[in-house]
């Protein structure tokens, strides 16, 4: 059984292969292992979709990033339409606490992004902020914004 999160209960394809469950990813039209994070990735992922108006075509999942020497990956990359990064979306399991290393993380994945937009989730808590470049800020919201929103902030 999965953990009820904190979004709305999304109708999601879930199959075993014999050693796992996988669940259908929409986005990048296959099957993958359902792991916990993944729950939380899927249910972001729709939340985005069906209730903030996010073209499909406009995200990109396991969006992998050179910073430095390092290659790192981030869950949940969205796009404007000039094919922007203007959200960066950090997700972890829901027995993990989101705490000052999981912003430090998306913080490192947004050096290279520049984006104005950081969800971190762990599908029980979600922490949503606008970054004010301008005046060096981080602004903590209670919601996410509509997509068209979004991508005028």
């Amino acid at each position: 059984m999965h953990p009820k999160l904190n979004f709305y209960p999304y109708n999601f394809k879930i199959r075993s292969n014999g050693k796992q469950e996988e669940i259908f990813d929409i986005v990048r039209k296959k099957y993958v292992a359902l792991t916990p994070e993944e729950w939380v990735r899927q249910h972001i992922v729709r939340y985005l979709i069906e209730d903030r108006s996010v073209p499909m075509g406009r995200i990109k999942l396991e969006k992998i990033l050179k910073i430095q020497t390092m290659t790192k990956r981030a869950d949940v990359v969205v796009y404007d339409d000039s094919l922007h990064p203007i959200l960066i979306i950090e997700c972890k399991s829901p027995e993990v606490k989101i705490n000052q290393n999981v912003f430090d993380q998306i913080s490192v994945y947004n050096m290279a992004l520049q984006v104005r937009h950081l969800i971190v989730t762990n599908g029980l808590q979600n922490y949503y902020c606008t970054i004010h470049y301008d005046i060096h800020q981080f602004q903590f919201k209670t919601e996410i914004p509509m997509y068209d929103a979004m991508k005028n902030l």
